[in-house]
């Protein structure tokens, strides 16, 4: 058994950065590359909610100034350039609309798909492109505990060679090298879980996003389809 002396030197050496030091180069890789990734895991976070956030209140009001508009035209040719992925959905349905309806005769049917092709093809453009960076956090969530699994695998394999060496299996052998492992454990689960979280947040979102701008390309679109029917 240890006296106090011991267990208190033990116990000294257990703190995370004494833990860093005392891991070899293996595992602390593995620390390393699992502090990186939750730091960039958390930017991504920070910068994706401040960002959707925008977006869903320029949208709202965007929906608001869109509704109160008699001349979609003149709304467009206002609000049309701006950068707001619903502002694009109008955009790509007003050039659609523009181009087919130059030139007479006017294919109803034609351009009502033309338009409906455009749109859908804006929204899909503008939800990937905001999804991209959420990939990262979706691979963090599911490969970073299996990365501080293989840092514990190897910890715990140092903690046996130590034994092997020192033929001791006292806890002053041993201890340091477990402490080691779960603490790469501990780093793997500290970068996933966050990511875990944000992904399945923001993806619901996203979804929620994706779900507005089809709501209004499919009003913008019965817009128009009105016009071709009075006979523009």
């Amino acid at each position: 058994m240890l006296d106090s002396l011991s267990i208190q030197a033990v116990s000294g050496e257990f703190s995370p950065f004494a833990l860093f030091l005392q891991a070899d180069i293996i595992v602390k890789s593995v620390m390393i590359g699992l502090l990186l990734a939750s730091v960039w895991t958390w930017t991504i976070i920070v910068s994706f909610a401040m960002n959707i956030g925008r977006i869903g209140k320029k949208s709202e009001r965007f929906e608001q100034s869109f509704s109160k508009t008699d001349d979609v035209d003149k709304f467009y040719d206002n609000h049309g350039k701006s950068g707001l992925p619903m502002a694009k959905v109008l955009a790509s349905g007003m050039r659609e609309w523009r181009r087919s309806t130059a030139r007479g005769p006017i294919d109803r049917d034609g351009t009502r798909q033309r338009l409906a092709t455009a749109m859908n093809a804006t929204i899909a453009h503008e939800v990937d492109k905001l999804a991209d960076r959420l990939n990262f956090l979706a691979t963090v969530g599911s490969v970073a505990p299996f990365v501080g699994l293989f840092g514990t695998v190897w910890g715990i394999m140092r903690s046996f060679s130590a034994i092997a060496a020192e033929q001791n299996s006292s806890l002053a052998v041993v201890a340091p090298g477990i402490a080691e492992a779960l603490f790469a454990t501990a780093i793997g689960l500290f970068a996933a879980i966050p990511a875990v979280i944000a992904y399945n947040r923001f993806s619901h979102r996203l979804n929620k996003l994706e779900a507005r701008m089809g709501r209004f390309a499919d009003g913008f679109h019965a817009t128009l389809s009105r016009e071709l029917e009075l006979g523009k």
